[in-house]
Protein backbone atom coordinates (compact mmCIF):
# COMPACT_ATOMS: atom_id res chain seq x y z
CA UNK A 1 0.00 0.00 0.00
CA UNK A 2 1.16 3.12 -0.60
CA UNK A 3 0.68 6.83 1.59
CA UNK A 4 1.35 10.11 -0.22
CA UNK A 5 0.67 12.77 2.32
CA UNK A 6 0.30 16.60 0.80
CA UNK A 7 1.18 19.93 3.41
CA UNK A 8 -0.59 23.34 2.78
CA UNK A 9 2.96 24.26 1.39
CA UNK A 10 3.30 21.43 -1.68
CA UNK A 11 -0.69 22.66 -2.67
CA UNK A 12 0.11 25.82 -2.63
CA UNK A 13 3.45 25.49 -4.43
CA UNK A 14 1.39 23.97 -6.77
CA UNK A 15 -0.87 26.43 -7.17
CA UNK A 16 1.47 28.89 -7.81
CA UNK A 17 3.22 27.12 -10.43
CA UNK A 18 -0.39 26.57 -12.00
CA UNK A 19 -0.99 29.90 -12.12
CA UNK A 20 2.15 31.11 -13.86
CA UNK A 21 2.07 28.49 -16.55
CA UNK A 22 -1.66 30.12 -17.21
CA UNK A 23 -0.39 33.63 -16.98
CA UNK A 24 2.49 32.66 -19.37
CA UNK A 25 0.36 31.11 -21.74
CA UNK A 26 -2.09 33.66 -21.96
CA UNK A 27 1.02 36.05 -22.75
CA UNK A 28 2.15 33.81 -25.73
CA UNK A 29 -1.61 33.92 -26.84
CA UNK A 30 -1.76 37.97 -26.85
CA UNK A 31 1.51 37.95 -29.16
CA UNK A 32 4.49 38.19 -26.85
CA UNK A 33 5.81 40.81 -24.85
CA UNK A 34 6.37 43.27 -27.79
CA UNK A 35 3.14 43.15 -29.24
CA UNK A 36 1.68 43.62 -25.54
CA UNK A 37 4.24 46.11 -24.20
CA UNK A 38 3.66 48.26 -27.42
CA UNK A 39 0.10 48.45 -27.12
CA UNK A 40 0.87 49.67 -22.79
CA UNK A 41 2.88 51.93 -23.97
CA UNK A 42 1.66 53.81 -27.05
CA UNK A 43 -2.43 53.55 -25.38
CA UNK A 44 -3.37 52.24 -28.81
CA UNK A 45 -2.97 48.96 -31.19
CA UNK A 46 0.25 50.20 -32.65
CA UNK A 47 3.14 48.19 -32.63
CA UNK A 48 6.18 50.00 -32.44
CA UNK A 49 8.77 46.71 -32.95
CA UNK A 50 9.88 45.22 -35.95
CA UNK A 51 11.69 47.93 -37.68
CA UNK A 52 14.81 46.57 -38.66
CA UNK A 53 14.85 47.23 -42.20
CA UNK A 54 13.04 49.86 -45.21
CA UNK A 55 10.51 47.25 -45.41
CA UNK A 56 9.68 47.48 -41.17
CA UNK A 57 9.88 50.81 -41.32
CA UNK A 58 7.36 51.64 -43.89
CA UNK A 59 4.81 48.93 -42.85
CA UNK A 60 5.29 51.06 -38.87
CA UNK A 61 4.36 54.19 -41.09
CA UNK A 62 1.61 52.76 -43.12
CA UNK A 63 -0.49 51.94 -39.16
CA UNK A 64 -1.00 55.36 -39.42
CA UNK A 65 -1.99 56.14 -42.70
CA UNK A 66 1.03 57.54 -43.47
CA UNK A 67 2.55 57.00 -47.11
CA UNK A 68 6.15 58.43 -48.06
CA UNK A 69 7.69 59.78 -51.26
CA UNK A 70 11.14 58.23 -52.01
CA UNK A 71 13.75 56.55 -49.64
CA UNK A 72 14.87 57.88 -45.86
CA UNK A 73 17.15 60.62 -45.24
CA UNK A 74 19.00 57.93 -42.53
CA UNK A 75 20.83 59.66 -39.66
CA UNK A 76 22.73 57.95 -36.61
CA UNK A 77 23.36 59.84 -33.29
CA UNK A 78 24.02 58.73 -30.13
CA UNK A 79 21.21 60.41 -27.21
CA UNK A 80 22.66 62.82 -25.19
CA UNK A 81 23.09 62.44 -21.04
CA UNK A 82 21.57 65.64 -20.44
CA UNK A 83 18.06 67.00 -21.91
CA UNK A 84 18.51 70.45 -23.54
CA UNK A 85 14.83 72.88 -23.53
CA UNK A 86 14.38 71.49 -27.27
CA UNK A 87 14.90 67.93 -26.34
CA UNK A 88 12.66 67.69 -23.44
CA UNK A 89 10.20 69.73 -25.30
CA UNK A 90 10.39 66.86 -27.43
CA UNK A 91 10.00 63.95 -25.18
CA UNK A 92 7.36 65.93 -24.25
CA UNK A 93 5.43 65.01 -27.35
CA UNK A 94 6.34 61.19 -27.10
CA UNK A 95 5.42 61.08 -24.00
CA UNK A 96 1.64 62.21 -25.39
CA UNK A 97 2.01 59.13 -27.18
CA UNK A 98 3.29 56.34 -24.29
CA UNK A 99 7.30 56.80 -25.34
CA UNK A 100 9.98 57.74 -23.04
CA UNK A 101 13.57 59.00 -24.55
CA UNK A 102 14.88 59.24 -21.35
CA UNK A 103 15.21 55.58 -21.32
CA UNK A 104 17.54 55.56 -24.20
CA UNK A 105 20.18 58.24 -22.68
CA UNK A 106 23.54 57.61 -23.85
CA UNK A 107 22.65 54.84 -26.70
CA UNK A 108 23.45 54.89 -30.60
CA UNK A 109 19.86 55.42 -31.94
CA UNK A 110 19.39 55.73 -35.35
CA UNK A 111 16.81 58.73 -37.25
CA UNK A 112 14.88 58.16 -40.29
CA UNK A 113 13.24 61.12 -42.14
CA UNK A 114 10.62 60.75 -44.81
CA UNK A 115 8.37 63.05 -46.72
CA UNK A 116 4.62 62.21 -46.35
CA UNK A 117 3.14 62.18 -49.93
CA UNK A 118 -0.62 62.16 -48.72
CA UNK A 119 -1.06 64.68 -45.96
CA UNK A 120 -3.64 67.59 -46.47
CA UNK A 121 -1.53 70.06 -44.86
CA UNK A 122 0.10 73.20 -47.06
CA UNK A 123 3.92 72.84 -47.70
CA UNK A 124 6.01 69.76 -47.30
CA UNK A 125 5.44 67.84 -43.84
CA UNK A 126 7.83 64.72 -42.67
CA UNK A 127 7.63 61.62 -40.53
CA UNK A 128 10.37 61.07 -38.39
CA UNK A 129 10.73 57.53 -36.52
CA UNK A 130 13.77 57.23 -33.65
CA UNK A 131 15.29 53.14 -33.44
CA UNK A 132 16.66 51.47 -31.21
CA UNK A 133 17.78 47.75 -32.05
CA UNK A 134 14.78 47.83 -34.17
CA UNK A 135 12.27 49.54 -32.08
CA UNK A 136 10.62 52.72 -32.65
CA UNK A 137 11.52 54.79 -29.76
CA UNK A 138 10.42 57.98 -30.39
CA UNK A 139 8.29 59.13 -33.90
CA UNK A 140 6.66 62.26 -35.19
CA UNK A 141 4.96 63.93 -37.93
CA UNK A 142 6.39 67.67 -38.91
CA UNK A 143 5.87 70.98 -41.06
CA UNK A 144 8.24 72.14 -42.84
CA UNK A 145 6.87 75.72 -42.37
CA UNK A 146 8.83 77.58 -39.97
CA UNK A 147 5.29 78.88 -38.03
CA UNK A 148 4.33 74.34 -38.62
CA UNK A 149 4.14 72.05 -35.96
CA UNK A 150 5.22 69.00 -34.69
CA UNK A 151 2.72 66.40 -33.48
CA UNK A 152 3.10 62.97 -32.20
CA UNK A 153 2.22 60.44 -35.54
CA UNK A 154 -0.68 58.92 -33.66
CA UNK A 155 -2.90 62.16 -34.72
CA UNK A 156 -1.92 62.12 -37.85
CA UNK A 157 -5.17 60.93 -39.23
CA UNK A 158 -6.62 63.87 -37.08
CA UNK A 159 -4.05 66.04 -38.76
CA UNK A 160 -4.82 65.60 -42.16
CA UNK A 161 -8.67 65.88 -41.48
CA UNK A 162 -8.18 69.10 -39.62
CA UNK A 163 -5.82 70.33 -42.70
CA UNK A 164 -8.40 69.26 -45.09
CA UNK A 165 -11.23 71.15 -44.16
Amino acid sequence: MFIYSVRASHVRFFALLAAAVVLLVGFVALGGSQAVFASAEAGGDYSFGGVKDAEGRLSFLSQFGIEVKGDAEEQGFTMPQDFDRVLRGYNEVQKAQGLDLSKYVGKNVTRYTYEVSNAACEGTVYATILVYRGRVIACDVSSADPTGFVKPMTDFLSIAKTAST
